[in-house]
This record gives structure tokens, sequence and C-alpha cells, in this order.
């Protein structure tokens, strides 16, 4: 088979950029609005393009949008992979799905901060695109702890449930802890607390949640 010439390959290297610059042009402006009020023109000089060039890399900046989500989810997604792990005794486990979490929050503000905008926003493509991908993180993670001996009995209904928690429950964290970053350590750290005693709450419900099933007559 005849390989890729080296123009070729110089010429979708620079697309690549250039697909990159609009979307990083697009999380820098949606830091102080939302996406339904972005303008394609605005992107486009942002990222040094002219707005016809724009449409060599998306159709509309709600396409541009459904990009953002899964760049932004995709960085997320090992995360929450993590902190899900069945390894560790529970405080372990909540110590470093915090410490994930704050890491991650560090790296990418913007993707935290566009998902947490736009999960309930106003631009419908980019809402049913979140919702997608979460689904799909949701049904993952859903497989992690049926294997785990405290979910014995439990049905596919309820490890779902479950793991719903769990992804709500990351956002929120995320979302936390970027709200406390613009202000003191000590807002960090109270955030940090917050986030710690919420999923303590999940844990506690998850060890007991068979009991109250048992009692209303069972499954």
């Amino acid at each position: 088979m005849r390989g890729t010439s080296p123009t070729t390959g110089i010429r979708q290297a620079q697309k690549r950029k250039t697909r990159q610059a609009l979307l990083d042009a697009a999380l820098g402006l949606l830091e102080g609005q939302s996406l339904s009020s972005l303008g394609l023109r605005e992107v486009a000089r942002a990222a040094g393009i002219a707005p016809t060039g724009f449409y060599r890399h998306f159709r509309s900046v709600e396409d541009l949008g459904v990009a953002l989500v899964e760049e932004a989810l995709g960085s997320l997604h090992p995360v929450i992979r993590t902190t899900v792990s069945p390894s560790g005794d529970g405080e372990e486990r909540i110590a470093r799905a915090i410490g994930l979490i704050a890491g991650h929050v560090d790296a990418y503000p913007a993707h935290v901060r566009f998902i947490a905008r736009e999960r309930h926003g106003g631009v419908r493509p980019v809402r049913e695109a979140i919702q997608e991908r979460l689904a799909r993180f949701t049904a993952e993670v859903a497989q992690a702890p049926a294997g785990d001996a405290k979910s014995a009995g439990w049905s596919a209904e309820d490890l779902l449930m479950l793991a719903q928690l769990h992804v709500d429950q990351m956002l929120i964290t995320a979302s936390l802890l970027l709200e406390a970053s613009a202000g003191s350590p000590e807002a960090r750290e109270r955030a940090s607390e917050v986030a710690a005693r919420q999923l303590r709450l999940v844990q506690v419900g998850r060890r007991h949640w068979l009991d109250g099933t048992a009692a209303a007559g069972g499954r």
C-alpha cells in the first residue's frame, strides 16, 4: 500500500493543529459565557483564522460544542474509572478519589467548567452529547462493583443506580473544587471535606442498601 506523502502529512498535521486551535479558543471564550451565546466569528477570530476556515473543521458552533464534550469527558474518563476501583478500604478510596479529582480540576479547569455549565445548558445537541457520554460511563462503571463482595445480591438495576451516584458525585466534587480553587486554600480544604462526607454517605448507603429491601420484602 502506498504511504502518505510528506506534503499530505504536513497538510493533515496543520489541519489537526487548526482544529485544536478552534477548540482551545472556544474553551477560553467559554470561561465567561455559555455556548449558546458564542459566535462562530468570535471563535475564528480568537483562533486566528478566517471565519470561512471554521467550516473546514466544524459545521456549526453546536458541532464544535459536541467535539468539546468528547475532549472534556475524554480527559475525565480515566479519573472516574480509577475512583470506582474496588481496591482499598472506604477512607482510602475516598481520599484517592478526591485527590484524583482535585488533580484533574487543576489540570483541566476549562473542561470541568464547560461540562458543569453545559450539562443542563441551552444547546440541545451538546446537552444530549453529554448525557449520552455519561450514560456510557455509567454502564461501564456499573461493571466495577458487580464483582465486589459488597455487591452480592444486588440486581443489575441497583448496580446501575450505584454507578450513576458515583458518576454524578464525581461531577459534583469536580464542580465544588473548581469553585473553591478561586478562593483561599482553606476554601479548597472545606470543599474537599464536604466532598468526602458526601462520598462517605454513598458508601454507607451502599453497605446497608439490602437491609432496607429485605425488610420491605426483598427482591
